[in-house]
């Protein structure tokens, strides 16, 4: 009896790994790809995680991607943001934590959202985004640049080449800028005073 069981659980586990690699794929590679985007700078420490989607030929801003809508900004998962410090981005207070980051592409700029809840998915069974805007810390807009080449899979990094810290979005011909600073009372202080802060 339990010879015959463990064939039985034998076959159950052949066929569902058969299953898994013939109809699932798993073992395949990820048609958008996880990474990190990391920056270490002194005592500061910023990481981006998400998913890189690529072009594939496919028209992205305003037709894959459309405008005007929530995007969970890359594929799969939410797309997070940690930072073990207090920022300033764009003149408004981010405090040190973890984030989850969404954007609203527009034909002209974009929209970004740094969000205070954690979401398991970017997007529900009806692929609406999972974002729920209550949770909002920080909302800007940023304009676009247009480049003359193409980015063919969707990137995220850190600029600070010139001093000027920067995250940065680029996908297809669009690339956008995130302005951050680390928080400093004084500074911070000086610039509400000086009637800049929105």
């Amino acid at each position: 009896m339990l010879k015959r069981l463990l064939i039985v659980l034998s076959i159950v586990a052949l066929g569902l790994l058969l299953y898994s690699v013939f109809v699932e794929n798993i073992f395949s590679p990820r048609l958008s790809p996880k990474d990190t985007a990391e920056l270490k700078l002194n005592d500061l420490k910023l990481e981006v995680k998400y998913n890189r989607p690529s072009k594939r030929d496919r028209v992205i801003f305003g037709a894959l991607v459309p405008f005007d809508e929530v995007w969970r900004t890359g594929a799969n998962e939410a797309t997070t943001f940690e930072t073990n410090k207090d920022l300033i981005i764009d003149e408004l207070i981010l405090k040190k934590g973890k984030y989850t980051l969404w954007t609203v592409p527009m034909a002209n700029s974009w929209k970004v959202m740094f969000n205070s809840e954690q979401y398991e998915w970017g997007v529900n069974e009806k692929m609406e985004p999972m974002w729920n805007p209550n949770f909002d810390v920080v909302e800007i807009e940023v304009p676009i640049q247009k480049i003359d080449t193409t980015v063919e899979r969707f990137t995220i990094s850190f600029d600070n080449k010139t001093g000027n810290l920067k995250l940065s979005m680029a996908w297809d011909s669009t690339v956008i800028d995130i302005p951050i600073e680390v928080y400093d009372t004084k500074k911070y202080t000086e610039l509400r005073n000086s009637g800049k802060k929105r």
